[in-house]
């Protein structure tokens, strides 16, 4: 076996990670990553990223064209067959088993993993009820509804007790309803101990669920931290989104210069993004600035610093762009 001699708390590492397809993209660029045990470890950004394939890449599932990766102390290359074995994976399509039951579907993933036979009777039955799926259980996966689905595949991919668990996109084309349930599930996990490298291009997801967030685009970590401290980097805490008729590059200075308090101003495609330090009755001193400069404002909202401007500020685009 290939063993790191990465501390026993380190249940991921990578060292310059990287994945090249051939005649295309450079998709993962010289990656670097550590992810202690028990952590909720995210890596939010746009479709393209590079998220997708890190986890490929992790799971074996794509192979890296540089760099080493190490997951629980197994070199991803050299035994991937045994990285196999001590991970969960769920991916962003619904890859259960249609020709088995609910039930079946977990069962058989013990026994492919080298559960006894009563083992596996009793890990399904207890996640079944774990994840509210008991009334299902000998229901084809084809009759379920897609948020049942996702909590099956989650309940699937524990029934081993893997070391980590890879979440690739886990709650993409979920209801609000199944988005909650499934976030309540995950928060259940997280207190139990579970190690978690979640994907995702929710901002919202990411702040909630994640011990620290990697923000990630063209294949590298622009910024790694808790979302707390990802969040007070933005050194404001309101942000005034600004979207008028005329020139807004002209506008976007004249309201960073103009409006007391503003710390940044700049211009995203058909809006700006005013950002201010602790200031009251912001709005009424934005369209004054404006209309003195003879702008006509079309539109004014207002929010508190957030990942996706975390995000911008780093690439100057939006989170979903």
């Amino acid at each position: 076996m290939a063993i790191s001699d990465a501390p026993v708390e380190e249940v991921i590492r990578c060292e310059q990670l990287t994945k090249q397809y051939r005649n295309g993209p450079l998709a993962v660029d010289r990656l670097d990553m550590s992810i202690k045990r028990g952590e909720v470890f995210g890596l939010l950004g746009p479709n393209g990223a590079g998220k997708t394939t890190t986890v490929g890449m992790l799971t074996t599932l794509v192979t890296p064209t540089g760099g080493k990766a190490y997951v629980a102390g197994i070199d991803i290359c050299c035994q991937p067959a045994l990285v196999k074995r001590v991970i969960g994976m769920v991916s962003q399509t619904n890859n259960l088993d249609r020709a088995l039951t609910v039930w079946e579907n977990l069962y058989y993933h013990g026994r492919f993993f080298g559960m006894s036979a009563k083992e596996s009777r009793e890990a399904a039955d207890r996640l079944l009820v774990e994840f509210r799926l008991t009334e299902r259980a000998h229901y084809d996966v084809s009759a379920i509804s897609g948020g049942m689905a996702k909590r099956l595949q989650v309940a699937r991919a524990l029934l081993h007790q893997p070391s980590v668990l890879f979440l690739d996109e886990p709650t993409a084309g979920l209801d609000p309803q199944s988005r909650l349930a499934l976030w309540e599930i995950l928060g259940r996990l997280h207190t139990a101990g579970q190690t978690i490298l979640l994907t995702t291009h929710y901002m919202e997801e990411a702040d909630s669920m994640c011990d620290r967030v990697a923000i990630m685009d063209h294949g590298r970590f622009l910024a790694v931290d808790t979302p707390a401290r990802l969040k007070d980097s933005v050194e404001a805490d309101t942000i005034v989104t600004v979207s008028a008729t005329g020139d807004l590059d002209i506008l976007a200075e004249l309201l960073k210069n103009g409006v007391e308090g503003a710390a940044k101003s700049q211009r995203y495609d058909t809006t700006i993004q005013l950002s201010v330090k602790s200031k009251t009755g912001i709005l009424p001193k934005v369209v004054a600035v404006a209309e003195q400069g003879g702008f006509h404002i079309t539109d004014l909202s207002v929010t508190r610093p957030s990942l996706e401007t975390v995000f911008i500020n780093l690439t100057g685009k939006e989170l979903r762009d």
